[in-house]
């Protein structure tokens, strides 16, 4: 699914060896969508827990299961571990050209920060996005008879 799907067009670099790498990794972790004997989707993020940072390094859902909810279920499931863990932050590089990808990230609270001209094999450039977990504090205060509301984001 990943040279199809993630790789397109690309050298192949996420192997099945490149894959079990990660999941033998302490830091990070795999999930993977099945419906009966069928593969659904799958994403692999990597942690860097003494600097609160993630590091989404795959996602990927099969065409016939799209917008079916199974892409959020795999970044709800690796949120989880993220803010367990004491995750703010967590980064992503996404082809720019990928409008479908581009607007899922969005939808769930990634924003873009950076193109990077060339980053795909210097043919092809991506938009690193992150998304911060930290919770959102809201305070209200009140200054000379008017309610003020802040919100960090």
């Amino acid at each position: 699914m990943s040279r199809s799907l993630i790789e397109r067009g690309l050298t192949w670099r996420w192997t099945p060896q490149a894959v079990v790498s990660q999941i033998r990794d302490s830091e990070t972790a795999v999930v993977v969508a099945w419906a009966d004997d069928r593969m659904l989707g799958f994403a692999i993020m990597g942690f860097r827990f003494l600097r609160s940072e993630a590091h989404m390094l795959l996602l990927a859902v099969d065409p016939a299961a799209r917008r079916s909810g199974v892409g959020l279920a795999l970044w709800r499931w690796l949120e989880t571990i993220a803010r367990r863990g004491g995750i703010a932050r967590v980064g992503l590089e996404v082809r720019a050209e990928n409008s479908g990808g581009r607007a899922f990230y969005h939808a769930l609270g990634f924003r873009e920060v950076a193109r990077l001209r060339g980053y795909y094999e210097s043919r092809e450039d991506a938009l690193r996005m992150v998304a911060d977990l930290r919770p959102r504090r809201r305070c209200s205060c009140s200054a000379e008879g008017r309610e003020l509301r802040t919100a960090r984001g």
